[in-house]
């Protein structure tokens, strides 16, 4: 559908020039035409004989249902074709039936013999369709064909089909919930099903069916926590989620010990992991305490149910997801079931999504802000994640402001109070009130800075702000209750501000505070009260109560000066608007006024106004939420929402933990992880081998697919490197080490294998992408559903699968054989040593980004996917010779610039060069994709190198690459890193840290790497460039130089100063580029027109004019050169 018809419909236009056989576009909804005559056109495409007017008819249809435009009476016209044989049609046919099966009941309920015809297709993607279009007919009359059809699909050949018929359950349940019995034991069937496509539907339907039957879960809790993994996330978000409550009921408290230790001795544990002397005092304080704890309570000492540690340890390595919702549902599960010493490996996970959109950050300091009460500790070391940005919304500063309030102790609070000073200067009124409500806060939990804070609250009250001034008053008052004695000189200050404050809060504090400590200013309370008996008509209510508690305390205090003041105060408020004022007058007048009527209560005035008040305890809002599940709804208002589920409380005794167990057949299932493997991997080291030689091409292209296989899988070296580094900060838990054993000795194994297997070159490329597959698919978790299906079409016996596979397969032999001419073409030398490296390369293949990784940055440098694909196609259509065609010899390799960060000799050993790669940064589209290179010349091995400290200009960003733990002597290592410039060639200065040095370095770019190729055809920049003049266009004319004739050459050198990519143009004398830049997509066109002299003309169209001048600049220089 053209954006021409889309824009003329909304307008409710009528031209649509260019298409002549329709009046108008049939998907656009009637514009000439009256309603009856609607979708006429459609409705005849729909009834004629031809599949593909049929297709084109549903394809325009889908398209507008997805624009939410209404098709429902177009209903009848396509029921009609839901038994066409063309499976395309037959698909989209399904998906309107989906969307307006239940608006159109009745004529759905004609057609619904075809749909149980549908559910006997041999295409599974049309028996799913069917059972969805029949879930979603909501009539209780076919109830009985609804359940007899998902009892068919749960034992269906194909885990798709299987899938949707786990999607059906909670409908039919929703329909007719006295279905529930039977629907009961088909969710127990298909939690039995050893496909992790079924395992997050399956879970989601027992959640919404039978929450409280948690013995269906008992036999296949270890095979959900082995195939967690594998599933996709939003199946893995469920499963933790019910895994959470079922833990909740069947293991013991971890830490109920706790008690018995002193507070906060787990945490002390988790961070003596940092220094050795640490570890060894905490050994010898917890060997203490384990001595002194028996003769407290008699207790058995704890041991964890290997059961509780098989979720603990399959569900850490989710804690480096890409999906914010599965990091937050291992958050939770962590918090509530795991010991508190294991607990703070989520808190680097949790600051990593704070990098996040808004909408998530928000609901992930909300959680932190509940953690942080109870485990402050965990927080402590990323206390500077957590400060405020300008940039931040109002409601993500306050939780931020919760948050740094929660951790602060002795140690922190200058920092925190500095950061506090600063906050207060803020535009934002609303931030500027919780800072200093938080400072209140800093105040009175430690005790040490209580005068600082104070004093600096003082100094507020001078503030040109009103609402600042209120604020401070309203704290102090808090403040000043502690120990009142010792301010008077502040009380006496607040009077002052009586004549200036006008919030209504405010004054009623000061006044609340004068009439409490009037003994403390004898002289000023009477004189407060006379000013405010002047303008007590004007005053808010809240300010009129308080001025006539004054006026009772000063009666009973000092009645010789006040007397004729409180009784022209209580007059006043006798004949007030406000009952509530009425009231509290009449009631002091014959409390404090002795009369004869006066009962026994004013004997006691004096003690009833001028008793002792308890000062008041400042609290975080968030200290009573852990009740509800973290990451819940329910969580995040503070209130109970519709099917919440309450989390369980520890049981007293451990419940028998043998219904856990399962009969374990003779044929090993597929699922299970550990013995499996490796009883696989002895298998394969026991076949017959050729010679090494022979046996060399298997290792590099299997490094190779599994490579590709890796980038593909989607994974971001963000993820990868938070959890390598929270993995170094759990080492006392009892899983960390043993796991990284276990890796080493299967890569090792792996090593063996790869080396020993026969080369006949397809089937080693088959077996080696295969291998790949499931090494990624076991290491690490599984990410998008097409994976996932991919994987359960192996596991399960699906016979269109096999379709798809042959596919994927020979693309993969495609991609091999690309890679194979690559290697070849190289010269080999020392072949172990490359093999050897490549081990390596499939260890860092994480930390590249979505990026191809390759052994070396000369290989690296990767030609421009968004000008060579662009580029072949526009020269195509032009005559030109191959050689101008080939896109290598347009952006060749070799000129991608390397430029040199850390000298060797600076380095101490370490050298490190960087380019810029041209290709898109996945992890954020706006930021320079850098590369950078680290070659360690030195003879020891470096280690932990990072980043840190990275000073930008305002408006830059950088996303660092993931921490590289160990770079052995004479090995090189390639990173990449995304630096968002922000238009401009400011450097980008950060330091490069090994663990022993830190190194000042910086990144400038060339205007020309700003930016980003985009594909123009010649009117397109025609009409672009014609937008873009006067000011915005810069002409410059040129020479060009000895080796700069010809068109091939000028395409060349212009490409190689700017990441432009090239617009076809009918002319040989001209050469066009198009690109935009990179942060905020603004044009930039550029033509050179050569003429026979030598001469030639360069013009730059840019919105940007500096970016504009500096690349005419660097353009002519190239040209010239």
């Amino acid at each position: 559908m053209s954006a021409n018809s889309a824009f003329n419909e909304e307008k409710g236009g009528s031209s649509n020039v260019g298409e002549p056989e329709y009046g108008h576009d049939p998907a656009s909804g009637g514009i000439f035409s009256s309603d009856y005559k609607r979708h006429d056109d459609l409705k005849e495409m729909l009834d004629s004989n031809k599949d593909s007017l049929k297709l084109e008819a549903m394809k325009r249809i889908v398209a507008m249902i997805a624009r939410g435009k209404n098709a429902s009476d177009l209903f009848p016209a396509v029921v009609k074709n839901v038994a066409c044989k063309n499976i395309e049609v037959k698909k989209l046919v399904y998906v309107y039936l989906v969307r307006y099966a239940e608006e159109q009941q009745d004529l759905a309920l004609l057609s619904i013999s075809t749909f149980q015809r549908g559910l006997k297709d041999p295409n599974q993607l049309i028996r799913a369709s069917a059972l969805r279009v029949l879930s979603s007919i909501r009539v209780t009359i076919i109830v009985p064909i609804m359940m007899l059809a998902i009892k068919e699909a749960a034992s269906d050949m194909s885990p798709y089909v299987r899938k949707t018929a786990a999607h059906a359950i909670p409908k039919l349940y929703s329909l007719d919930p006295d279905q529930k019995d039977c629907l009961i034991e088909v969710i127990e069937k298909l939690l039995a099903d050893k496909t992790t496509l079924v395992a997050g539907s399956v879970v989601m339907a027992f959640e919404e069916v039978c929450p409280e039957r948690i013995d269906l879960i008992h036999k296949n809790y270890r095979k959900l926590c082995n195939l967690l993994i594998d599933v996709e996330e939003w199946g893995q978000v469920v499963i933790i989620n019910m895994l959470t409550r079922y833990a909740r009921t069947q293991f013991l408290n971890p830490n109920m010990n706790e008690s018995l230790l002193e507070e906060g001795g787990g945490e002390k544990a988790f961070y003596g992991s940092d220094g050795d002397d640490d570890e060894e005092e905490d050994k010898d304080e917890k060997d203490k305490k384990k001595a002194e704890a028996p003769s407290v309570v008699k207790r058995k000492p704890y041991v964890m149910d290997p059961d509780h540690r098989l979720l603990l340890r399959n569900t850490k390595p989710l804690l480096q997801s890409r999906n914010a919702a599965v990091v937050m549902a291992v958050a939770q599960l962590y918090f509530h079931l795991a010991p508190k010493a294991e607990v703070g490996v989520i808190a680097k996970a949790l600051v990593r999504l704070m990098r996040s959109h808004s909408e998530v950050q928000y609901v992930v300091l909300q959680n932190v802000a509940t953690m942080s009460i109870k485990r402050r500790g965990m927080f402590e070391p990323y206390l500077k994640s957590f400060y405020i940005r300008s940039t931040d919304p109002t409601q993500i500063k306050v939780l931020k402001l919760e948050v740094l309030t929660n951790l602060a102790n002795e140690t922190n609070i200058s920092t925190i109070l500095r950061e506090f000073q600063t906050y207060i200067k803020s535009m934002d009124k609303d931030f500027v009130a919780a800072t200093i409500q938080a400072i209140g806060r800093c105040a009175t939990n430690i005790g040490e800075v209580r005068d600082t804070c104070l004093n600096g609250l003082v100094q507020l009250l001078s503030n040109r702000d009103e609402l600042v001034v209120a604020e401070s008053v309203v704290v102090i008052k808090k403040l000043l209750q502690m120990q009142p004695e010792q301010h008077s000189d502040i009380i006496k200050h607040m009077a002052k501000l009586t004549d200036n404050i006008q919030v209504p809060m405010a004054r009623a504090s000061i006044l609340w505070l004068i009439g409490e400590y009037c003994e403390h200013v004898p002289k000023i309370a009477p004189d407060v009260l006379r000013k405010m008996a002047k303008t007590f008509t004007n005053e808010e209510d809240i300010v009129k109560l308080q001025i006539i508690n004054l006026a009772a305390k000063l009666y009973l205090t000092n009645s010789k000066q006040t007397k004729l003041l409180t009784q022209y105060v209580l007059n006043l408020a006798k004949y007030d608007q406000n009952y509530d004022i009425r009231d509290r007058a009449r009631f002091i007048r014959q409390l404090i006024v002795p009369t004869d009527k006066s009962g026994a209560l004013s004997k006691y005035a004096k003690k009833l106004f001028l008793a002792l008040k308890p000062a008041p305890v400042l609290e975080s809002p968030f200290k009573d939420r852990d009740h509800f599940q973290l990451g819940s709804l329910s969580h995040l208002l503070n209130a109970k929402a519709g099917g919440y589920q309450e989390l369980p409380d520890w049981p007293e005794a451990a419940p028998d933990p043998s219904v856990r167990n399962v009969e374990v057949k003779e044929s090993v299932p597929e699922w299970t992880k550990c013995s499996s493997r490796e009883k696989r991997k002895e298998k394969k080291v026991e076949k017959p081998f050729y010679s090494d030689s022979e046996g060399e091409s298997g290792p590099t292209e299997s490094a190779d697919s599994a490579s590709d296989t890796a980038s593909d899988s989607e994974s971001g070296s963000e993820e990868s490197g938070s959890g390598s580094e929270s993995e170094e900060s759990d080492q006392q838990s009892e899983s960390g080490s043993e796991e990284d054993e276990e890796e080493e000795e299967r890569k090792k194994k792996k090593e063996k294998i790869k080396a020993k297997k026969p080369v006949p070159e397809s089937d080693s490329e088959q077996s080696s992408e295969e291998e790949g597959k499931k090494t990624e698919s076991k290491n690490k978790p599984r990410r998008g559903g097409s994976d996932t299906e991919s994987g359960e079409d192996k596991d399960s016996e699906t016979e269109s699968s096999e379709s798809e596979e042959e596919e994927s397969e020979e693309e993969s032999e495609e991609e091999t054989k690309k890679k194979k001419k690559a290697t070849v073409s190289k010269p080999p030398s020392k072949p172990p040593k490359i093999d050897n490296k490549k081990e390596k390369k499939e260890m860092s293949l994480l930390d590249l980004d979505d990026f191809d990784p390759a052994p070396s940055l000369s290989q690296v440098t990767p030609l421009n996917n968004f000008l060579s694909s662009s580029l072949v196609t526009d020269l195509e259509g032009l005559s030109l010779t191959d050689n101008v065609l080939s896109p290598t010899t347009i952006t060749p390799s070799g000129n991608l610039k390397t430029y040199e960060l850390l000298h060797r000799i600076t380095g101490e050993g370490l050298s490190v060069e960087y380019c810029f790669s041209r290709q898109p940064f996945s992890p954020d589209p706006h930021m320079v994709a850098v590369q950078i290179q680290f070659t360690n010349s030195a003879a020891s091995e470096a280690k932990n190198l990072h980043i840190e400290d990275a000073k930008l200009q305002s408006g830059m960003r950088m996303k660092e690459f993931p921490e590289i733990e160990t770079l052995p002597a004479g090995e090189t290592v390639s990173v990449v890193m995304g630096i968002d410039f922000c238009d401009s060639t400011q450097a980008a200065n950060f330091q490069l840290c090994t663990h022993t040095r830190k190194f000042f370095v910086s990144i400038q770019p060339p205007v020309g790497e700003l930016m980003m190729p985009i594909f123009m055809t010649e009117n397109e920049f025609k009409k672009e460039q014609g937008q873009l003049m006067g000011m915005n266009e810069i002409t410059e004319k040129v020479t060009l130089g000895e080796k700069c004739h010809g068109e091939h050459a000028v395409i060349q050198r212009v490409t190689t100063a700017a990441n432009l990519s090239r617009v076809p143009c009918g002319s040989d004398k001209e050469c066009r580029f198009a690109g935009k830049t990179v942060t905020s997509g603004s044009l930039v066109l550029v033509s050179v027109v050569t003429k026979d002299n030598g001469a030639a003309q360069v013009t730059v169209n840019c919105e940007k004019m500096v970016i504009g001048t500096m690349l005419v600049k660097d353009i002519l220089q190239t040209l010239t050169q």
